[in-house]
């Protein structure tokens, strides 16, 4: 495994559950410093006492990723308590299941709030830091569905989209710096995300049946490009050939992704009433 090095202070969002903390505990093996980040104090606490038992050292912070003020807070306490700060990974975000004309505008505005300004809030509140410094390092968990989208995860995948963007004209401004952009891939995760996604979408949700892979493992891709930063992370390599297959032939590459996506379940089918609402 990579080591990022002792004392090392890595800004976490999200970092309660799922890819956040799975990354937390595989960066404080190699000795680094976690200030985690999210809105459960519970769980944060959990994995504060997890952190310095697996040789790291933490402090937790309870914020909403929403808030800018609150992502300059983090950013602040971060600095106050150790003197720097090198890495923010963007993680904080949720998925919502349906047909465009099943998303309403309340739950796109949500998903944009969270997965979209939340990575911007983050970032934002990073950056005077980094050009301080002069070095930084902004990780952004994306997913393979900000690469190619896939059925009846539209909504979603229109906020991971927006992060590339961010991610990429963000990466081409500090370009010759030691302030380096990273975008991670994720295909489909055995975390909690499929339970939040059922209970923000407030139906049943089908499982996809493409490829899935473990927090850990997208951890540890992680802690490889903190070590040595590159643009672009694919935690299943595998996942680079969606992105080709869509770039030479989209049509073809439709149809592959019904195949192995998620299934519909339409809110009329659902008995939730219209299929719109305001």
């Amino acid at each position: 495994m990579s080591s990022i090095g002792q004392g090392r202070v890595v800004a976490i969002t999200g970092a309660s559950a799922g890819i956040g903390r799975a990354t937390a505990l595989r960066l404080a093996r190699d000795g680094a410093t976690i200030v985690a980040c999210a809105r459960r104090a519970d769980r944060l606490d959990r994995l504060a006492v997890e952190i310095e038992a697996a040789g790291g050292r933490a402090l937790t912070v309870v914020a909403d990723v929403t808030r800018g003020d609150e992502m300059h807070d983090l950013v602040a306490r971060a600095v106050e308590r150790f003197g720097r700060l090198d890495v923010m990974m963007c993680n904080a975000g949720f998925g919502i299941y349906g047909a465009i004309d099943d998303i309403t505008p309340a739950q796109m505005h949500k998903l944009v709030d969270v997965n979209y300004f939340g990575t911007y809030h983050a970032t934002r509140a990073a950056l005077p830091v980094f050009r301080r410094q002069r070095s930084g390092h902004v990780i952004i968990v994306s997913s393979i569905v900000g690469k190619r989208g896939v059925p009846y995860m539209g909504a979603y995948s229109a906020t991971k989209f927006a992060q590339v963007g961010l991610a990429e004209c963000l990466r081409a401004e500090v370009v010759g710096s030691d302030i380096h952009v990273s975008v991670v891939y994720p295909v489909s995760t055995n975390t909690e995300f499929t339970d939040v996604m059922r209970r923000e979408t407030g139906t049943d949700v089908s499982r996809s049946l493409g490829p899935k892979q473990t927090a850990e493992r997208v951890a540890d891709a992680i802690a490889r490009a903190i070590a040595h930063p590159v643009p672009e992370v694919y935690p299943l390599k595998k996942a680079r050939g969606l992105v080709l297959l869509n770039a030479i032939a989209p049509g073809f590459c439709d149809r592959i992704v019904r195949r192995f996506g998620r299934q519909p379940v339409r809110a009329a089918e659902r008995g939730r009433g219209p299929a719109i609402s305001e």
